[in-house]
């Protein structure tokens, strides 16, 4: 019996040791400061901790961006666009190629080959029928000639309607025929899907337009210094000292506008195309059949800008170590 308990005390007193070796070793290693396994400081960090969306960055390739169906909702616009107007690459995109009337977006195409077929110092003579056209109109006299320089900029700023026929029929004879080579224009530019059947975009059977085309449009116009030069003016004085303004509220409301036209029929709704530039990016964004344009537009814009966070980083950004990204609603 002695050698049993003298058996079982020794057995206890060896665990007993074994769980103070044990103690001791744990304690040396947080006493001393010596990590288990490696520490935090030794693991690479992407982006913030616990948010891997910030450091989320699209494929080059892909062309097209994703869009949630809540970002989708944001917009009223039946169809819209946001492009990069360096690479076409789309940035957003809602139904973008379903043919609607275009309005008076289109009347970008009657003023870009108008500045390139003119000096803009040629009289343009007035018709009955250019001048019945109705508003938004100059109220051009028949029994007067104007200035080609002077027409163009009011088809630009304030969308006459009278002054894009008047135009029109100088150019091509007639404005059945202008339309057909607007239509031509169009399709030179990659904008395969117009038809036009006026020069000032009233609705008109078989006149048709997508929000990607008038971006694609626009961004061609945007490289004549003529257009430019108009397009971004904010009021203009006539011959006869009447003031014009430009109906692109977006010059007053939005920073980094460049640009822009707007349309509105029954039959369209409000549709818009405008280029914008921020810290040294460029995007053009177009809506067709919108009820709230403005805030359509607005939105667009600064989802557009928001998605250069996730593509194609200059090599500077890339070393930055920034990691107070802000996300985006995917």
């Amino acid at each position: 019996m002695t050698h049993i308990f003298v058996s079982t005390i020794l057995n206890h007193t060896l665990r007993s040791s074994l769980s103070v070796v044990m103690c001791l070793t744990i304690f040396a290693f947080f006493s001393l400061n010596t990590p288990l396994v490696a520490s935090a400081a030794d693991v690479p960090v992407l982006g913030s901790q616990g948010n891997i969306a910030k450091v989320k960055r699209y494929p080059d390739e892909l062309s097209e961006l994703p869009v949630s169906a809540n970002t989708l909702n944001r917009i009223s616009a039946r169809s819209a666009i946001v492009i990069d107007a360096q690479n076409d690459r789309v940035l957003f995109a809602k139904d973008p190629d379903n043919p609607r009337q275009p309005a008076s977006t289109i009347k970008v195409l009657t003023g870009t080959i108008a500045l390139k077929s003119m000096t803009g110092d040629e009289s343009i003579p007035v018709s009955r029928e250019a001048a019945s056209r109705p508003s938004s109109k100059m109220y051009l006299d028949p029994n007067k000639e104007y200035r080609a320089d002077e027409l163009i900029t009011a088809v630009l700023l304030a969308s006459s309607n009278d002054a894009s026929v008047a135009l029109a029929e100088m150019l091509a004879g007639s404005e059945e025929e202008f339309a057909r080579i607007m239509t031509l224009q169009a399709e030179h530019w990659g904008a395969t899907n117009t038809d036009i059947k006026t020069a000032t975009g009233l609705t008109a059977k078989g006149q048709t337009s997508t929000a990607r085309d008038l971006a694609l449009i626009f961004r061609e116009a945007m490289q004549y210094p003529e257009f430019v030069a108009r397009i971004k003016m904010r009021s203009m004085k006539t011959d006869e000292g009447n003031t014009l303004y430009n109906h692109n509220k977006a010059l007053w409301q939005i920073d980094g506008t460049e640009g822009g036209k707007t349309g509105y029929t029954n039959a369209a709704r409000q549709t818009y195309v405008g280029q914008f530039t921020r810290d040294g990016n460029t995007i053009i964004v177009a809506v067709m059949g919108s009820e709230t344009m403005w805030n359509d537009v607005k939105f667009l814009v600064q989802y557009g800008f928001g998605q250069y966070r996730y593509i194609s980083p200059h090599e500077a950004e890339l070393h930055s170590g920034d990691e107070t990204l802000p996300q985006a609603d995917h």
